[in-house]
């Protein structure tokens, strides 16, 4: 097949099995790829009502059209499933080589079901695959698995995902961290691992990746790439990377900062994008990437690759420790334990506030790092009861203490680093979103005027749907002036065959309209899509948006807006009309 290996490895764990079965083509006009196809078979395998954390659920690895081709950014690749910490279905993605990898040894993706009696992990050569005893990977870090997983494959060029002892304590933010420094983080996919005893994965592929037209479709990746990729718009990407964001947000008024208190951190020139760049020894890149937006640093021995704007802002920010050095070890730590950083970043500042105001001591506090470090490794080994308490997450914290008025998560899901009362659209956009708060769905921080109701609505919807489809491509955020135009020509020459934008769009709106129909179905309401109490009682303090609430009544106004704009009902539910429109009647 063009562009597509045409081929996917199924796992059972509980049976300790391997097979293969031919990719869905009926599917990849309606869902292409990634997220999108993902989702789709994810739908087939499990109930809505699954626990998560059992062996009746499944998780669907998923690479896209262009993963392990020339066209630049696109070597990202997802996971599908339902989230240990939210409940909902959720995506995740990272980027890296694990997707190209795979698709090289002849897969466009892994579904793992069932449950190993004992740790394992998965082994790829090609046709060649195998669940080879993980027991004595148990209890270490991501770092260490991935080089015993390299020397059990025999090669330093194989490529892995990897859990912490994070994962393997079912911590419902644990991630699965590839290449050291780069990370599924969002939504507990580790501990989705860590629940079906999966240590790790390891590939080492030595096929292509075959397109229709080899001459051509060079043409149009060397066009796009010189034309709209590499122009002013994308490239701080390529000399800041994310740590670029810091001051901007900040001056803004949207950088969270002493547990969402304030709106911009007036010391954050200590952990800001010129902090990065001098303590910088080289950039880094994905396969494919001309970007290289990762800044590999080294502050007095702690070295790493990163760290990234959402640590930099609520590991630092939003704890009020502005230390570069002490917010790179956190990083660091969190990277090979297998924590999210920007839930643990979160979780940590909401205990710093409750222990400042006397609501239940930890011993953390806000600008001081001993503590701060220690809290890691006790979180996510359970080694401690303050370590228990916080591997519940935010929102489980919140409810043991009383402490709902100072916690800011949606479904469970801690907020990333941009405040919402300094900008409706991305209340709006957290409140609506899928998996829980998230920026990577719809980003409004940039639109005109950050508290036009409508015009946010609009724009959120909007986002979603060709985020939505930009995922399902696994296009790297950092092309920031992708339009469907360009992905449906680089399908078009790739394929052999003609797309149009029409296609992608109705595409992107249908697989978010099958993720409202799997949420509603797990036992999601309207009244899910909530903001926090302290985003709608609580002013926002210093910067320019001082003073600043989302009101109850102007939320409940704009998810209106947004329910319309959606054809979905006042319970947030899609008509009929819409589901026959997406071909979404009969799921």
């Amino acid at each position: 097949m063009n562009l597509y290996s045409g081929k996917l490895l199924i796992v059972n764990l509980t049976e300790m099995s391997i097979s293969t079965e031919p990719l869905r083509k009926e599917w990849l006009k309606e869902y292409w790829g990634c997220w999108g196809l993902a989702l789709r078979y994810y739908w087939d395998l499990v109930s809505p009502e699954v626990d998560p954390l059992s062996p009746e659920n499944a998780i669907v690895i998923m690479t896209g059209p262009f993963c392990g081709t020339l066209v630049p950014l696109t070597s990202r690749f997802c996971l599908v499933s339902k989230s240990p910490q939210t409940g909902t279905v959720f995506e995740t993605n990272t980027g890296g080589a694990f997707g190209p990898e795979l698709k090289f040894a002849g897969y466009d993706g892994i579904i793992i079901k069932g449950r190993a009696d004992s740790p394992t992990y998965l082994k790829i050569e090609d046709d060649q695959v195998s669940l080879e005893n993980g027991e004595a990977l148990s209890g270490k870090g991501i770092f260490e698995t991935e080089n015993y997983l390299k020397e059990a494959i025999g090669s330093s060029e194989a490529k892995t995902l990897a859990i912490g002892p994070a994962g393997e304590n079912l911590i419902v933010y644990a991630c699965v961290g590839t290449e050291t420094y780069r990370q599924m983080g969002r939504g507990g996919a580790g501990a989705l691992f860590g629940s079906k005893k999966l240590k790790g994965i390891v590939c080492r592929g030595k096929g292509g990746v075959r397109v229709a037209d080899m001459p051509a479709f060079i043409e149009r990746i060397n066009h796009y790439k010189e034309t709209n990729l590499l122009t002013e718009d994308n490239l701080w990407a390529k000399t800041d990377g994310t740590p670029n964001l810091m001051d901007e947000i900040s001056d803004m008024g949207g950088h969270p900062t002493r547990n969402f208190t304030y709106g911009m951190n007036e010391n954050i020139k200590a952990i800001n994008s010129d902090a990065i760049k001098a303590a910088k020894l080289a950039d880094r890149a994905c396969v494919s990437c001309p970007m290289a937006c990762g800044k590999f640093t080294n502050i007095n021995g702690a070295e790493m690759e990163g760290p990234e704007y959402e640590t930099l802002c609520l590991a630092g920010s939003n704890c009020e420790i502005n230390d570069l050095e002490q917010v790179s070890r956190f990083n660091r730590l969190c990277d090979d334990l297998g924590l999210d950083t920007i839930s643990s970043g979160n979780v940590v500042g909401l205990a710093m506030d409750l222990t400042e105001k006397s609501r239940h001591v930890f011993g953390l506090r806000f600008g001081e790092p001993k503590d701060y470090l220690k809290i890691v490794s006790e979180i996510a080994t359970l080694s401690t009861q303050r370590g228990k308490d916080l591997a519940m997450g935010s929102k489980k914290l919140a409810e043991k203490y009383g402490a709902q008025d100072l916690s800011t998560e949606i479904k469970g899901l801690e907020f990333p680093a941009y405040e919402p009362r300094g900008n409706y659209g991305m209340g709006l956009a957290y409140a609506t979103s899928e998996r829980g708060a998230c920026h990577m769905r719809a980003f409004t921080m940039y639109d005109e005027d950050p508290f036009d109701i409508e015009a946010l609505a609009h724009s959120v919807v909007g986002g979603q749907n060709f985020n939505t489809i930009k995922w399902s491509m696994c296009f790297c955020d950092f092309w920031g002036t992708m339009k469907p135009e360009i992905m449906a020509d680089l399908l078009t020459a790739g394929l052999g065959e003609e797309v149009n934008t029409e296609q992608l769009d109705q595409a992107g709106e249908r697989i978010w309209n099958l993720t409202r129909l799997f949420n509603l179905k797990a036992g999601f309401t309207s009244g899910d899509d909530n903001l926090p109490q302290k985003i709608m009682n609580q002013p926002l303090e210093k910067g320019p948006h001082a003073g600043k609430v989302f009101k109850k009544e102007d939320f409940e106004n704009a998810k209106a807006i947004y329910y319309k704009l959606r054809d979905w009902d006042e319970r947030g539910i899609p008509s009929q009309k819409k589901l026959e429109e997406l071909g979404l009647d009969t799921l």
